[in-house]
């Protein structure tokens, strides 16, 4: 360990104690407290915001989805990036070394490397999934499922770990960087090992991954572009289903908004690591000194606090979540007081009103189920505030829809027939196989 230090240290300035078994490098005592301080101040931001995220997803049942399990992951991800990364760069920062010994700056590197690679694969998971439900909204019924989800979170972590475990075995090393009061894996030292181990970690962990989200929401555009498209084209018959789908996609565009907006940051905040390690691994490490090594590692652990900014500010349900189970951040939030405490009565009675008409229509119910599951939990009405419609609206749409039941089961299979035959002419068209999905529903009743 003490030959792989000598090593990576080839290219820092003198170094005050070389008797210690983890020198310090020769720069200002206020640049190791400066660094300390905003490590700190990230970590307990990332702390509380991330646990906040954890408890009201978790606790909401409306946020409960498959879908939203990718979310709470990356929030554990960042959550334990900040437990185990914070207290220690903050101690070693105050005595201006690493003071943990050996085996200490491994576990620390690894952590490190765990949790920030499970992030960037969780965050692909999550553009994937925006790309499935928008592009293929039918081929995406039934897909996710809790345990399909958590399949695929098993997956990300076994991959992370594959990822994180070569250093300890000989391949690279996990040695201090920067000013030496936090540990990495060795990109600095340029023999065919650490090259080899660099060059792939950034083609399978960050380049390809990248790329793939990149695909993702490229496919999403041209998709919103599309159908906005058709439906301005629309004229008829069909023109009130496309208008539903299109309010249902927008209101998935504004769930795939506030992911890509995660997913730039978290690119963003690792991009000047990224160019770091990669100038060291193109053989110019000499040109990079310990403020350039040490910055960008800690713009890169700030990444853990955008997920909780970003939800806080643009997730309406999340706000709504915390406004009531947290009412003391309900005023900094700015949630209105109907979301606190209308919200939850009137989901219990709507909840209530939609389990009894599903009993007489199990198989409508779990179409619908399967379709609100995929949708992530947020359909249009439900992501933007402004186009809820009062409760006492709802109530009494609720009363016409019972009051009116009776009359819908007068329709007879003479109507069904009329449907069926015009499915075979027009198969695909979304007008006719609604109707003729409430033709056979009420055919059934």
């Amino acid at each position: 360990m003490t030959a792989d230090v000598g090593k990576s240290l080839g290219t820092l300035p003198p170094i005050l104690s070389i008797s210690h078994p983890f020198p310090t490098v020769d720069v200002p005592d206020h640049a190791h407290y400066t660094i300390g301080i905003v490590i700190l101040v990230v970590g307990i931001t990332g702390m509380l915001g991330n646990f906040l995220v954890i408890y009201a997803f978790c606790r909401s049942r409306s946020l409960r989805t498959p879908a939203n399990m990718f979310i709470i992951n990356l929030a554990v991800t960042d959550l334990l990036m900040c437990v185990t990364q914070t207290p220690i760069f903050f101690t070693t920062s105050m005595h201006k070394r690493w003071i943990f010994g050996e085996k200490g700056c491994e576990l620390y590197a690894f952590c490190g490397a765990l949790f920030g690679i499970c992030s960037m694969i969780t965050l692909m998971a999550i553009a994937v999934d925006r790309y499935v439900v928008i592009t293929r909204p039918l081929a995406s019924l039934g897909v996710m499922s809790r345990r399909r989800a958590l399949c695929i979170l098993a997956g990300a972590w076994a991959y992370s770990m594959g990822w994180s475990l070569p250093p300890f075995f000989g391949w690279s090393a996990y040695v201090p960087e920067g000013l030496l009061t936090s540990c990495s894996w060795d990109y600095m030292t340029f023999t065919p090992s650490v090259r080899s181990y660099t060059m792939l970690l950034f083609t399978f962990v960050f380049f390809i991954p990248l790329f793939i989200i990149i695909f993702c929401y490229s496919c999403i555009f041209r998709a919103i572009r599309h159908t906005t498209r058709a439906v301005c084209k629309i004229n008829g018959v069909g023109a009130r289903d496309s208008i539903k789908r299109m309010h249902k996609m927008k209101g998935e565009w504004k769930m795939a908004k506030i992911a890509l907006i995660v997913i730039m940051l978290y690119v963003i905040s690792w991009a000047p690591y990224s160019c770091v390690a990669l100038t060291a691994f193109a053989g110019y490490a000499d040109m990079l000194t310990p403020y350039m090594n040490s910055v960008p590692a800690v713009i890169a652990k700030a990444s853990a606090i955008h997920n909780p900014i970003i939800y806080a500010i643009t997730h309406p349900k999340y706000r709504a979540a915390i406004g009531r189970y947290v009412p003391y951040l309900a005023f900094l939030l700015c949630v209105p007081p109907r979301d606190r405490f209308t919200s939850s009565s009137f989901q219990s009675t709507r909840r209530s009103t939609v389990t009894s008409q599903s009993s007489d229509r199990p198989n409508k119910a779990r179409l619908s189920s399967q379709s609100d599951s995929e949708s992530g939990g947020f359909s249009d009405t439900e992501a933007d505030p402004s186009m809820r419609l009062p409760v006492s609206h709802q109530y009494s749409s609720d009363s016409k829809q019972v009051r009116h039941s009776s009359q819908r089961s007068k329709v007879r299979i003479r109507d069904s027939g009329v449907f069926e035959r015009a499915a075979v002419h027009s198969p695909t068209d979304p007008s006719i196989c609604h109707l003729s999905l409430i033709s056979v529903s009420t055919a059934m009743d």
